[in-house]
């Protein structure tokens, strides 16, 4: 027989407390920008402000899909629709877009998060494009 234990009850506004006056403590914001990062392998998307301090973020691959299932356009379109529901929790009203890389989730992550209501003011393409880069690896013999 080992020692027993004495569990003393707190007050009710221990942790608790703490945790919910920081949820209360959200951002506001009117607008901003969104970021789509669309690879072959993932779908990354962020909010950010007007000055480009990111708010939130999330992707394909931190919503559990693994593999190749984090390049789809399902998983672009679930990250969109995470990402609109935490803007317009904000208060958020109209973004511009920014889109960078040539993965299959471009498309479909702008126009889920525009279901939840959020106003797009424009859509911009930044995908770098190499001025003839690193030497191409050689052909494959088989």
């Amino acid at each position: 027989m080992g020692k027993k234990r004495i569990v003393k009850k707190g007050r009710g506004d221990g942790a608790a407390g703490v945790a919910s006056s920081s949820r209360s403590g959200k951002r506001k914001l009117d607008s901003g920008i969104l970021f789509v990062e669309a690879t072959y392998n993932n779908t990354k998307v962020s909010l950010a402000d007007n000055s480009g301090n990111v708010v939130t973020w999330s992707s394909s691959g931190s919503l559990g899909f693994s593999g190749a299932k984090k390049g789809t356009p399902f998983a672009a379109a679930k990250v969109g629709e995470l990402i609109g529901e935490r803007g317009s929790g904000m208060g958020l009203k109209e973004v511009s877009v920014v889109v960078k890389g040539v993965g299959a989730g471009r498309e479909s992550s702008i126009r889920a998060f525009s279901t939840k209501g959020i106003q797009i003011n424009s859509i911009k393409d930044m995908t770098p494009v190499p001025h003839n880069g690193p030497r191409p690896p050689k052909a494959r013999r088989i």
